[in-house]
């Protein structure tokens, strides 16, 4: 009999069909026998199949638990017996509160102190540090002296050090709060002072001095530091406020005040746009160290708007004041010149060149060619403008407080009654209306609605520099001009 496979093989003779097929492999009684409590839990959960087999199984096991538990107590009421050791005294326990944590709110003493054991054994004297190295603040360069005696210097050597520092600078140029570096040696009795071994401070801005112990005395060494003396410059727009929008921009406080300060006196800060740009030039010095000096205001400047201001401090004759690009410096005196000319008149009684008898003159008369301008001698209101009997055309203006002006004689009339002027504002011009014998201005000043003589109050008179200190003026002016914007700039600490 053949028989043959899934590939239509025959099969030999003597094979049978149950050695064609796979055999399952034989377990082990072992692995059987474990394999039938693979499932079984010992401690089943109680909150789970409630009322099941497996749950009061589980709930035996847990009263067995139970029960194992109170056979093994000792007993509720039985004592358990310790030992506890014998407090500790003198010694012993101080050394041990030494040792010990505790909270320093109970009063611990943890890492204060130790307390002595044989190993420690008292100092006869108490050693030195071989070196000190101090700091001393000088409260003036003239208490040099004193300051190096208070800081453990002996009287030799601090003699010896102010000796030597007065040959390189004056002790009165040394700026109040300098710090001294100093360093004291080893002394070989404590009742003498320790020596100076070194001293080293910043005499002045540009120079630093050094005190060193050669030989057997002491010699100076002075070290010079190099300094940059460009100026700071410092540009941006006025904005809505130009104090604080200087500031911002990084100009020092002080310069700022001094900046609008000189404005002020050549044009109203208060009117000056938001579009303007305001320049300022400050002293600057930089030293190589890295220290930085601001100074004086150097130059003020207002540009990008109508109103173009270059001013420059300028001295002569032993008083500096500001001077414009031009080289007009400021303005002096109570009240402008009402009119360019000479007096050809002045103010009491005289003959009256019509009329032909004495009478008082009120005021001064001021020649001047027809048509000439008429200025406002200071700010003030129009009380009057038009013709008045001999004045011809007159206008009178009104100053606050006390003081008024009168114009007469004019040509022309600019202004009329309740219009605001300011000072040098034109107003009229120059004629010979009215009982006059020529073109002049006729000038009144009131105070208290009484004619005074204008003479008594000073008028205002302008500075010019003309050759080589206006050849000077302009070339500094050029120069400063010429320095970057933002150079060497620096946050200010005011």
């Amino acid at each position: 009999m053949f028989l043959s496979d899934d590939h239509g093989q025959q099969l030999g003779g003597g094979a049978s069909i149950a050695s064609a097929m796979p055999r399952a492999p034989i377990e082990p009684p072992f692995s059987a026998r474990f394999r039938r409590f693979s499932d079984f839990d010992l401690v089943p959960d109680l909150g789970a199949q409630i009322g099941s087999v497996t749950w009061f199984r589980g709930l035996a096991t847990c009263l067995g638990l139970c029960a194992v538990t109170l056979l093994l107590a000792p007993g509720f009421e039985t004592p358990i017996y310790g030992t506890v050791p014998a407090p500790l005294t003198g010694a012993e326990r101080d050394a041990s509160r030494a040792q010990a944590i505790k909270p320093l709110a109970l009063g611990a003493t943890t890492g204060r102190r130790m307390a002595a054991t044989s190993l420690v054994a008292p100092l006869a004297d108490t050693p030195e540090r071989p070196i000190l190295n101090l700091d001393a603040k000088l409260a003036s360069g003239d208490a040099l002296l004193g300051t190096l005696q208070r800081s453990g210097v002996g009287k030799t050597d601090a003699s010896a050090v102010s000796a030597l520092v007065t040959r390189a600078v004056a002790l009165g140029e040394i700026q109040p709060g300098t710090m001294l570096d100093l360093t004291l040696g080893r002394r070989t009795d404590k009742a003498q002072p320790r020596p100076l071994e070194k001293l080293a401070f910043r005499a002045r801005f540009d120079l630093k001095l050094e005190v060193a112990r050669s030989g057997g005395g002491l010699a100076l060494k002075q070290v010079p530091i190099a300094i940059d003396n460009t100026p700071l410059r410092i540009q941006g727009a006025i904005g809505s406020s130009l104090y604080r929008s200087a500031r911002a921009a990084g100009a020092p406080a002080k310069a700022v005040e001094a900046y609008i300060r000189a404005l002020a006196s050549r044009v109203p800060v208060a009117r000056l746009g938001s579009d303007c740009k305001f320049d300022i030039i400050v002293k600057q010095a930089r030293a190589a160290t890295g220290e930085v000096q601001l100074g004086n205001l150097m130059y003020a400047g207002v540009n990008g708007c109508t109103s173009k201001v270059q001013l420059l401090p300028w001295d002569q004759n032993g008083k500096t004041s500001w001077f414009d690009g031009a080289g007009r410096g400021n303005a002096t005196g109570a009240m402008a010149m009402p009119a360019n000319g000479r007096f050809s008149s002045g103010f009491g009684m005289r003959r009256h060149p019509i009329l032909g008898f004495t009478r008082m003159h009120k005021g001064v008369d001021i020649a001047a060619p027809w048509g000439s301008p008429v200025f406002a001698a200071s700010d003030g209101v129009v009380q009057f403008a038009g013709r008045s009997s001999g004045y011809g055309n007159f206008i009178k203006l009104s100053h606050g407080g006390p003081y008024g002006t009168g114009y007469g004689h004019l040509s022309r009339i600019l202004v009329r009654s309740g219009q605001h002027v300011r000072r040098g504002q034109q107003i009229g011009a120059v004629g010979n209306t009215g009982l006059s014998t020529g073109p002049h201005l006729h000038y009144e000043l009131y105070k208290n609605g009484a004619a005074v003589n204008p003479r008594s109050v000073s008028f205002t008179s302008t500075q010019q520099l003309t050759g080589n200190d206006l050849g000077a003026f302009k070339a500094k002016l050029g120069t400063l001009l010429r320095v970057p914007v933002g150079h060497g700039a620096v946050k200010d600490a005011d």
